[in-house]
């Protein structure tokens, strides 16, 4: 399987509507799609009357095409919004992404629309394997793509909808799509009267919804059509164990406190600002980002496996989020990275990754000598960037803060959650989370030469950008002493990997004031990070102690309640962070997760009790 989706191949009708060759179907008619729209999915959902007085509520559908349910259905929530607090989110399956110029041409048939097209096509998602998400905060609206087979991913979601609209192509002529199992599935995540609007009314369909629970009414059809289907979820879904501590609190937080002002607390403050929750930050530091998110400069590019491993996805994953975040702001520079292999075995996994390579070419291409040029990459001036995603945010700086997770309280106050955002302090609070100290050293000089904004890197990297230059960076083992201001070991270490990186900075490097700085970095045994609730280790393992026998245990994981970590993102913070903070984001609100299962249980801090006992 290619790690990339394809684009559909399309023809267009005489209308103006996109035709896909594969399934012999088009997406929706040019002169009344929109109608169409309206008809069978707002109006067979009872949408916008379904969410008035609802603070959240969530709308999901099998194929997001061109997009134009999901436009529809913003350009009601703006004109029937139940508060300036709520918040939509809007979920879609899509196994074959269109192009963003293909979109752009199909939606252009409703101008009424033109400021969502360009709002949504600006941020277009490129064809990779995996869950993306798209925040467009001035509405409170979410929009979270699962990209790839749905037969896989509806399976490996984690959300529960109030509304559905099943919109594939025909049964007939899409049967991935509309398969057996789709319609379990569906139950499994719905709420107790969740609405569902289709334009079939085919027998398959009709069997499939009726015996996964859910009651059926057939309305008039639009256009050509007699009829359409519309359907309601009347009894509860049997919920399965939350083993891995991934269900959102019983009830939604409104307050939270977070521990630590860097990339981690900064990336937080923003997610759950942005979903309504009023946020306090508490930093024994004098200011923000005093740690490793304090460098000068710092670079965001993809860490890229030539195996298509759980791990690869995840970074990749990551990866997108974060430049999804930082690209409009002007603390970032775009640039190309030029990666030279550090050896034959490098050069060989280059060459396998890019014979099935998991970005598309306006990401990354093949270089002359075996190397690979990674565009869209990112120069970050991270202390400028923490200050403005903590804006808004009320931050304590200064003097310890009095903690007490059993009590949720900060300085004598409590909250509704507390997230523990603070690298390895996270462990000193919490002793059985499995983080490990790095040290981590980058040198850097300013010059009187204005350069753009450039990188190499091969193991280690070499920034410029305007009249600052940063080479390093060193991870070595470390306790809790060490000096800020790095070491000559540190230093050396460095120089020499400047010298093969760009040989005509060193004479600069060895003559100029060089400065250093180095900074505790949080890690885990398994280089993924911990980001989840923190689990009850002691509970935990007596709860589960079966599986040392091979016995499953069908409970909900014991935690240490309120309580969450985001930390471990080891040398990757600002790759890791944004990532890590929609997720605890949506958790907290008690909102559809923006990531799979099977990503969010990788990095949940309960893999390590289960990896204990497996063990034995």
């Amino acid at each position: 399987m290619a790690r990339l989706l394809q684009h559909p191949e399309l023809d267009w009708t005489d209308d103006g509507a996109p035709h896909a060759r594969q399934h012999g179907d088009v997406y929706f008619s040019a002169q009344d799609g929109l109608a169409e729209t309206r008809t069978v999915f707002l109006k067979g959902c009872g949408l916008p009357e379904a969410w008035e007085g609802r603070s959240q509520f969530t709308v999901a559908e099998t194929g997001f095409g061109t997009g134009l349910n999901f436009l529809a259905v913003w350009q009601l929530w703006r004109a029937h919004r139940p508060s300036s607090a709520s918040q939509l989110t809007f979920i879609s399956f899509e196994a074959y992404p269109l192009r963003r110029e293909d979109a752009a041409r199909a939606l252009a048939a409703w101008p009424e629309l033109r400021d969502l097209v360009e709002a949504l096509t600006a941020r277009w998602l490129a064809p990779v394997r995996g869950v993306r998400s798209i925040v467009f905060p001035e509405d409170g609206v979410h929009l979270i793509l699962h990209l790839g087979d749905i037969r896989e991913t509806l399976a490996q979601s984690a959300f529960k909808a109030d509304a559905w609209f099943l919109d594939g192509f025909s049964p007939a002529k899409n049967e991935d799509m509309w398969h057996a199992g789709l319609y379990s599935d569906l139950a499994v995540r719905s709420a107790v009267g969740a609405r569902l609007g289709t334009f079939t009314v085919a027998g398959a369909v009709r069997r499939g919804l009726s015996d996964a629970g859910f009651e059926l009414s057939k309305a008039e059809g639009h256009g050509r059509k007699r009829e359409r289907l519309e359907a309601r979820l009347a009894q509860a879904p049997v919920i399965a164990a939350d083993t891995f501590g991934l269900r959102a609190p019983p009830t939604a937080a409104f307050r939270v406190a977070i521990l630590g002002a860097g990339i981690a607390g900064a990336a937080l403050a923003r997610a759950l600002k942005c979903r309504g929750i009023e946020v306090e930050v508490f930093d024994p530091a004098p200011g923000p980002a005093s740690g490793a998110s304090g460098n000068p400069l710092a670079l965001l590019m993809p860490r890229l496996d030539a195996g298509d491993t759980a791990e690869a996805g995840l970074l990749l994953g990551a990866y997108l989020a974060a430049r999804e975040i930082y690209r409009d702001m002007p603390e970032a520079e775009e640039t190309d990275v030029l990666q030279l292999p550090r050896n034959d075995g490098e050069r060989a996994r280059f060459e396998k990754l890019l014979a099935d390579p998991p970005l598309p070419l306006e990401y990354l291409e093949a270089v002359r000598g075996g190397g690979l040029l990674h565009k869209r990459a990112l120069i970050l001036r991270p202390p400028r960037i923490v200050a403005r995603l903590l804006q808004g945010a009320t931050c304590h700086f200064g003097g310890e803060p009095d903690v007490d997770l059993a009590q949720r309280s900060v300085n004598g106050r409590t909250f509704d959650a507390i997230i523990l955002a603070n690298g390895m302090e996270a462990a000193a609070l919490a002793p059985f989370l499995p983080l490990e100290a790095r040290l981590g050293q980058v040198d850097f000089l300013e010059t009187p030469v204005n350069a753009p904004p450039s990188v190499s890197a091969s193991g280690s990297y070499a920034l410029a950008l305007g009249h600052q230059r940063l080479w390093g960076a060193t991870f070595a083992a470390s306790g809790a002493d060490f000096a800020p201001g790095g070491t000559a070991e540190a230093r050396a270490e460095n120089l020499a990997a400047l010298e093969r990186l760009s040989p005509y900075w060193v004479r600069a490097a060895r003559e100029a004031g060089v400065q250093s700085r180095a900074s505790l970095r949080a890690t885990t045994p398994d280089r993924l990070p911990l980001i989840g609730a923190v689990p009850d280790y002691p509970a935990a393992l007596e709860l589960f102690a079966p599986m040392k026998k091979g016995r499953a245990v069908d409970a909900d994981a014991p935690l240490v309640m309120g309580v969450y970590v985001a930390s471990g993102y080891g040398a990757r913070g600002f790759t890791w962070a944004p990532w890590a903070a929609d997720i605890l984001a949506a958790q907290l609100a008690g909102s559809p997760m923006p990531a799979s299962v099977p990503a969010l249980r990788a990095v949940s801090p309960l893999r390590f009790v289960f990896r204990a006992l497996k063990r034995g």
